[in-house]
């Protein structure tokens, strides 16, 4: 085959990797903001306190269980060589859920049964990430690789939000919704849940036609997975004397992507208590947050290949705490400051996500990209609880001095801009090449 067929091959092999990011769009943006949430805490399953203490308790299970098993399901796919595999069978569950999802009806008794298969579907997410960021590197070069992360990341936020207009337009927010599905008993919702099913399912396919598999490690000696908890610590050890800065790294970016993660997981609760947004509002800023941190990832990409994967990550960091302190500063203008400045916080989301995962994988020993993204998932996870905490005490603390409750909560952001503050000096200690010493 000649240069420029391989190269073609390779090429096709990249976008088809890239697209399992706009692919599996459907449980990020569907059932875990969006849709699916509004639809199982609405009074249909009972009061509005208990169904949203329940959807809590649902995803915190399912972090903590990622947390549990990440490093040693990450480790296992480095040895055995079956990481497509792995991500076909999490790629098959996760349809699955989404598509056992529409048979849950309406009424309080669906309530428990609907958030276990949602756990379980987040569960399944996290799991086939570490397999899907694993295969970075086989899809790219060192001279491309955040390129790529935030080509695909971008082509993610876009699927979002192609699937979230299709969504409101086609079947929830209409009263004819499309192929005639009735109204009753939330059908036109759950329809929803089907048509996520068959996206990611759609999509995913090139993905396993094009990238090809890793081969098992010749000196590969089968364990179970007690045995492979009981290395996991031996395994750390060893990480730290082949790449130290990695390591580091690892627990910088566990850090700031919660305070990442509370930007947009907060994002709307700051529209809509603090700047007085409707629904309709909360929805259309949404729209306009992924089209931002899109732009942002795809952009942040090509200045990556260009001046580090630090510096673009510290770029955007930095650029996250300017908007965010202004828009706390400038609440008192309206709505007018959250349009500006709540996008100008997701412009820089993007990029500092791509970036990070890009690092992560350019800097990680040869042979154990599994194991390391594991660790990369299990570190977010262990911190999760930083930007929750800190936003409620910061709402509590304006509460105590005397602040109205609609004014308190955009002191709510002030605890995102700690956590972010926090993670941008922990990565100022990273080295923006680390060395990878041979094992």
């Amino acid at each position: 085959m000649s240069n420029n067929g391989v190269e073609s091959k390779k090429t096709r092999g990249t976008f088809a990797w890239a697209l399992w990011d706009w692919a599996e769009q459907p449980f990020p943006t569907i059932f875990s903001t969006f849709i699916f949430p509004i639809y199982i805490t609405s009074a249909a399953f009972g009061p509005e306190e208990d169904t949203s203490r329940a959807l809590g308790l649902a995803a915190t299970i399912a972090g903590v269980a990622v947390a549990l098993v990440a490093p040693v399901f990450g480790r296992r796919s480095d040895e055995a060589g079956r990481r497509k595999f792995w991500l076909l069978i999490n790629t098959l569950l996760l349809s699955g859920v989404m598509a056992s999802l529409f048979f849950i009806e309406p009424n309080p008794q669906m309530l428990w049964l609907g958030l276990i298969i949602f756990s379980f579907g987040g569960f399944v997410q996290e799991i086939a990430f570490i397999n899907y960021y694993a295969m970075l590197k086989q899809v790219s070069k060192p001279s491309n690789i955040g390129k790529i992360s935030g080509f695909a990341w971008g082509l993610g936020y876009i699927g979002g939000i192609l699937l979230l207009l299709i969504s409101l337009v086609g079947f929830v927010q209409t009263e004819n919704p499309w192929f005639g599905i009735p109204l009753d008993d939330a059908l036109n919702v759950r329809a929803v849940f089907l048509f996520s099913a068959i996206w990611f399912l759609v999509f995913s396919i090139p993905l396993f036609v094009m990238v090809p598999e890793v081969q098992a490690k010749p000196d590969r000696v089968k364990e179970s997975i007690v045995e492979s908890y009981f290395k996991l610590w031996a395994q750390l050890k060893s990480l730290y004397r082949q790449a130290p800065e990695t390591l580091k790294f690892l627990i910088a970016s566990a850090i700031y992507r919660d305070g990442l993660s509370g930007v947009f997981a907060f994002g709307g609760a700051l529209g809509a208590l603090a700047f007085g947004f409707e629904l309709a509002e909360v929805i259309l800023f949404g729209i306009a947050a992924n089209v931002m941190a899109g732009i942002g990832a795809i952009v942040g990409g090509f200045f990556d290949d260009k001046i580090g994967g630090k510096r673009t990550i510290m770029i955007s960091l930095v650029g996250l705490t300017i908007a965010g302190f202004g828009v706390f500063i400038f609440a008192y203008l309206g709505p007018i400051t959250y349009w500006i400045g709540g996008l100008a916080l997701t412009l820089f989301v993007g990029p500092a996500q791509a970036a990070s995962r890009a690092f992560v994988a350019k800097f990680t020993p040869e042979g154990r990209d599994g194991e390391v993204m594991g660790l990369y998932m299990t570190t977010g996870r262990a911190v999760s609880f930083l930007s929750p905490l800190l936003w409620t005490s910061s709402i509590s603390l304006a509460l105590t001095f005397g602040i109205s409750n609609a004014e308190a909560t955009i002191w709510g952001i002030l605890g995102l801009m700690v956590v972010l503050v926090a993670g941008i000096l922990l990565l100022a200690r990273v080295s923006p090449e680390p060395q990878v010493i041979a094992d």
